[in-house]
């Protein structure tokens, strides 16, 4: 490949991961307003047009006013309140579809203009399909709210839903810098550039961990209880945080511990990251492992600010939806230092 092939070729999977945080932006206001359930029926293809006749909107109306959902929350709420919540929906839902055949189309092109290597070639088919299933996960877990005397979707399909998405964003970005950057960025200090990448590595584990945790809180609407900082309405540990049995349900069924744990882990997350940053500012690292170093650490202290802000405020759906969105955002910065830091793998120096 040419540098200009990579460039153009980078370009178009780092829209790729832009698209897919509109994506999770999506999803978090989806959930936040409730819209989540308003379409009963999952068409991967016909479902991109929407209701173009008063008959097809009566009918979906019809589908949704059979769902606890509707009897128990939005009872007689009317077809124009039923609109509010579709359009948000099947924008998600619309949006997914334009990044699977955004995806798609230019693999084809850019595979027919030889610049492709094989292998690359097979990654990204098998991103598409990846991109494929997340949809039926997505359709897994709206399932779950039709059941009798829900109003929500299951915590945990949500968790694997969320977790599913991040995993294809990381894996495309991770692609993408690949590409753009085929050889490791040179390490002059390499003890500095290990032991920071030993850090960076914890410190993403703990990225992870704080998000799942954060979508278990979304999903048990834990967010909307306890809304004081830095203690739980006085307590530093919430009482009943163990009331659940076995232990572990505790942590992704009971509303205080799981807030509990998505504040623990997050400061724990602020500190690992602290302790990346005074590893790697000062060591000759390289300017990229640098520039992702000191980006790295405002982006999580912004993160915990916003989650703060969106807990102190009861959960606003804007705050909300950034709050989750950003999360994604720490996390592709996490995966571009750890990305510069390549040169400093197995403690040589790489030229």
């Amino acid at each position: 490949m040419t540098v200009r092939d990579r460039r153009r070729v980078s370009n178009w999977l780092l829209t790729i991961c832009v698209m897919l945080l509109g994506m999770i932006a999506l999803g978090g206001a989806t959930r936040l307003t409730g819209s989540g359930l308003s379409i009963m029926d999952w068409r991967p293809v016909t479902g991109m047009i929407p209701p173009l006749s008063h008959a097809e909107w009566e009918r979906q109306f019809a589908l949704y006013q059979n769902i606890p959902q509707y009897k128990i929350l939005h009872d007689g709420f009317g077809l124009a309140g039923f609109q509010k919540i579709f359009w948000l929906e099947w924008t998600h839902r619309f949006w997914g579809r334009v990044i699977g055949l955004y995806l798609m189309v230019r693999l084809v092109m850019f595979a027919v203009q030889g610049v492709l290597t094989r292998a690359l070639i097979i990654r990204l088919v098998v991103f598409f399909v990846l991109g494929g299933l997340q949809g039926a996960i997505g359709w897994f877990m709206v399932a779950s709210g039709f059941r009798e005397g829900s109003t929500a979707v299951e915590p945990v399909r949500l968790v694997l839903h969320l977790s599913a998405a991040l995993i294809l964003y990381v894996a495309i970005l991770w692609t993408a810098l690949s590409v753009r950057y085929p050889r490791p960025e040179p390490v002059a200090d390499v003890a500095a550039g290990r032991r920071t990448r030993g850090l960076l590595h914890g410190a993403l584990g703990l990225v992870a961990l704080t998000i799942i945790a954060g979508g278990f809180t979304a999903g048990t609407h834990a967010g909307f209880v306890f809304n004081t900082f830095p203690l739980m309405d006085g307590h530093l540990i919430p009482d009943g945080y163990a009331k659940l049995s076995p232990f572990w349900f505790n942590w992704i069924a009971n509303i205080p511990a799981v807030q509990f744990d998505h504040r623990l882990l997050a400061t724990v997350t602020v500190l690992m990251i602290g302790a990346v940053v005074l590893a790697g500012v000062r060591a000759n690292l390289g300017p990229r492992a640098h520039a992702g170093v000191a980006l790295l650490g405002w982006a999580v202290l912004i993160q915990y600010a916003l989650g703060v802000t969106t807990l102190l405020l009861v959960v606003p759906a804007w705050a909300g939806t950034v709050h989750q969105t950003f999360a994604a955002v720490l996390l592709g910065i996490g995966v571009f230092t750890m990305h510069a830091l390549r040169g400093a793998k197995r403690g040589r120096v790489v030229s």
